[in-house]
Order: structure tokens, then sequence, then C-alpha cells
């Protein structure tokens, strides 16, 4: 099978069910923008300071992909075969994040993105998922979506801000707060 199938060529796209859309849809927008994070996700686990949490991160991007999947499905579809997501899945997530919190010094201002190449882009995954979040909310808005979808992408962008200042400590690079000027 080739890559290419020219199938797209006029701006549709085909759902998992067979169904026709234009490439702007609202769904096909969602899913591409859980691949772009995904990718995002595979450049931090790429990272050697994430050896140790390789297996994590890949969890989240088969779980990623899944939300994929379950987006790219044609409404009304079930029969279409997919992988689930699980509340078992939002309470890995809240482990690692309570894990990673109780190492860390209490959060009592708001953190400036950046400091280390890797912290950045923690905040770049982060950034892309709550967008991610609010494209699959637009589309819930006029099209059913399993609510888990958004509390799974809501808990991850919390994770990937605490990943963030956990990477930032074992970096030794110092946080650095937001202070206004009043």
């Amino acid at each position: 099978m080739k890559i290419y199938t020219k199938t797209g060529d006029t701006g549709k796209t085909s759902l998992l069910g067979g169904k026709r859309v234009s490439k702007a849809d609202l769904r096909i927008d969602a899913y591409g923008t859980v691949d772009e994070l995904n990718s995002f996700i595979g450049l931090l686990r790429d990272q050697e300071i994430n050896q140790k949490r390789e297996s994590l991160l890949k969890e989240v991007q088969d779980r990623l992909f899944t939300i994929g999947a379950t987006l790219a499905t044609e409404p009304g579809k079930e029969n279409v075969k997919r992988p689930d997501l699980h509340e078992e899945d939002l309470v890995l997530l809240e482990k690692e994040i309570d894990e990673m919190e109780s190492q860390l010094p209490q959060l009592k201002h708001f953190i400036l993105p950046g400091g280390h190449p890797v912290v950045s882009y923690c905040h770049i995954a982060r950034t892309i998922c709550r967008r991610t979040e609010r494209c699959v909310i637009d589309l819930m808005e006029i099209e059913v979506v399993d609510e888990t979808i958004v509390k799974y992408l809501n808990r991850l962008s919390d994770y990937l801000f605490v990943l963030g200042r956990l990477i930032a400590q074992e970096l030794g690079v110092e946080e650095v707060t937001w202070k206004p000027r009043i």
C-alpha cells in the first residue's frame, strides 16, 4: 500500500466508518491537534533526562493514539473496532502528578516557561495539550464526544506542567517566577 492515495487532493478526507468530510472539519482539527501533541510527547520522550520516564511517555502516546482514533471515528459508527480510553488512564496520570509534586517545593507563584530546552519542550507540549483540549470542547458543542477525552487532556496538561517543574529541579535549573508590575 502506498502512503499517498490522492483521495485527499480535493480537501476531503475519510473518517473511520467511511464518511467523507472537509479537512477543515472540527473533528479533523481535533484529531490533527492530538497528532501534533503526540509528536511533541515523542520529542520529550527522546530527551536523555526522560529515559526513566520513557515507558510512561510511551503510554501517554498510546493513549493519544486512542483519542485520535476515537475522534476520527464517524459518529454513530460504534461497530468500528478501536481502542478505548478508561478512567484508569486518568488515575495513572494523577498518581504520577502526585508522586512528582511530592518531590517539589510548593508552588506559590506563576512560573515563566523556559530555563532549559527540555523544560521548554514540556511547556510547549502543555500548551499544545491545552489547545487540543479546546479543539475537542469545540467539537463537543456540536457532536457527542466521550467526556473522558477532555478529562484526560486536562490531566495530561497538568502532568506536563509538573513534569517541567521536576525536570527543572533535576537539571538544577532555577524556576523563574512571574512578578507582575503593579
